[in-house]
Formats: C-alpha cells, sequence, structure tokens
C-alpha cells in the first residue's frame, strides 16, 4: 500500500508554529550542528507514519523543528540506507515529507569516502553532479499523482546553493572542494578495481546515501545542496582497512567546522529570503 505523506505532514505543523522553508538530511560527521539548534519541538521517526526506521550507528533518527543561527530550519537528523533493507521508495518517503509540509530547498549531508587523491580526510565536498550506481532508481514504480517519472536531472545540485556553500566554508575555515558523488548500495566497502574504474568514470567520492534522495527532491521541486565529508581514502589508497569505526572516528573530528559550515550556510540562506 502507498503511504502518503499528508499524515506526518500534519504531525510536523501541529508540533509548532514554525514553517521553516530550509531542511537538512544530518548524515554521519554532521550531527554536532544540533548543539547550536534552538529546539521548537523534536520528534522519533517512530512517531511520523511511513518513515523508516534507521539502525546505524550515527543515525539517530529524530526530526527536529527549530532555528539555527536564528534561521527557522527543518532538520532529519540521520537516514535510513538501502543496504539495510529498505526499498528506495521508503528511504526517500522523508524527502516527499518535506515537500508536502513546504521546504523549498534542501541540503544533504553525509560522509564519503575520498577517490580524488586531491582530497584528505577532514575535507569537505560541495557536489557538483552524481553518479548512480546503487543498482536501482527511487523513481520506478508507481507514478506519485502529479510528479513526472521523467524528471531531467542535467543540474541536480542549485548552483546559488552551492555558492552559499563555498562561502559558509570560507567563514568557517573549512577546507571545501567541488566534485562528483557515486552511491553505491553498500553495506561492503569498494575494491580497489572498483575504486580504480570509478575514478576514470569521473567520481571524485564514494558513498552509500544521498543520490535517491536527490533524485526525489528534484522530482519535487526543491532546490538541493549537497555535502559530503571525507573521512577515508577510499580503498587501495590507505595502508589500512577500511572501517565503520573509521568514519565515526573521523566524523567526530570534523564536527565543530561542520557545525560552523552548517550555520553560515543557513544564515546566508535566510539573508536570500529577506533581500
Amino acid at each position: 500500500m502507498k503511504t502518503s505523506p499528508k499524515p506526518a505532514v500534519q504531525i510536523l505543523r501541529r508540533a509548532t508554529p514554525l514553517r521553516p522553508r530550509l531542511a537538512l538530511v544530518l548524515g554521519s560527521g554532521f550531527n554536532a550542528v544540533l548543539d547550536r539548534v534552538e529546539i521548537a519541538a523534536c520528534l522519533p521517526y517512530s512517531k511520523l507514519p511511513g518513515f523508516p526506521s534507521t539502525r546505524v550507528t550515527g543515525h539517530d533518527g529524530r526530526a527536529i523543528l527549530g532555528k539555527l543561527a536564528g534561521v527557522p530550519v527543518l532538520i532529519l537528523s540521520g537516514r535510513a540506507h538501502y543496504y539495510e533493507g529498505h526499498e528506495l521508495a521508503r528511504v526517500t518517503f522523508p524527502i516527499r515529507v518535506l515537500a508536502e509540509y513546504g521546504i523549498e530547498s534542501l541540503l544533504l549531508t553525509n560522509a564519503a569516502g575520498g577517490i580524488n587523491r586531491k582530497f584528505h580526510p577532514g575535507d569537505f565536498i560541495r557536489l557538483t553532479d552524481h553518479i548512480n550506481f546503487m543498482g536501482a532508481n527511487p523513481l520506478r514504480g508507481p507514478i506519485v499523482e502529479g510528479r513526472s517519472h521523467f524528471v531531467d536531472l542535467t543540474q541536480v545540485y542549485d548552483p546559488a546553493l552551492a555558492t552559499f556553500l563555498q562561502r559558509a566554508a570560507k567563514s568557517a575555515g573549512a577546507k571545501l572542494h567541488a566534485g562528483v558523488y557515486l552511491a553505491v548500495s553498500g553495506p561492503s566497502y569498494e575494491t580497489p578495481a572498483e575504486i580504480r574504474a570509478f575514478a576514470r568514470l569521473g567520481a571524485d567520492a564514494v558513498g552509500m546515501s544521498t543520490v535517491p534522495e536527490a533524485i526525489v527532491a528534484r522530482q519535487c521541486g526543491l532546490r538541493v545542496a549537497g555535502l559530503s565529508c571525507i573521512t577515508n581514502a577510499a580503498a587501495g589508497q590507505s595502508p589500512h582497512a577500511l572501517s565503520h569505526a573509521e568514519v565515526l572516528a573521523m566524523s567526530r573530528a570534523s564536527g565543530q567546522r561542520a557545525m560552523q559550515l552548517l550555520e553560515n550556510f543557513a544564515t546566508l540562506y535566510a539573508k536570500t529570503e529577506t533581500d
């Protein structure tokens, strides 16, 4: 049975009179920003009909409404992943709720492995484009009423929002590159041969999320920005084995810079709304 986003939207609207137009999805390494949020309402995903459960360390599964640097925001702290066994329609359902709620712009964040050898752990990347190697598309299946199946992805990531990220990173003293993100299904990490192939395809970083959300966000007419924190060198580029513990450790180490970057981004976004 297809789930409507309306029940979840009604719960979010009843939780607080705040009506943000900017939403953030926090991946691994970005939860530190919650310390700077003036929280008006906090709802676990289990209270929002249709939201998938999150079972991965670093993804706590809460929808938070409040103000970041004085800017109204709706934050999804944590995400479900395809590799957990969820269908992509379920993984991306929260994005449809954001669109129905009235969100206009969306910043998707994640932890990623660095393919481009110029990118180092602790650096950030603003996404300029992506490659979907997950083996599935979130738009597959029944047509969503009022939405086209055939979404133009010529420019997934909004240039104006990308400029805000660039300016926000400079103010935060964070190293920010521009690059292409390649999404795989996971949960295993990639082989060195796969990483070499991805590099030849033009990928700068690799991860297991974000792309399905970006596709659905564009189908819903949202402006999208993407931000990755490089938490490790990709397979074959490091002398030691890859691990989720390494990802979480670098995520924590980068937390303060990530927090300031997101605060600065929210401030710059708000200025465009009032200009």
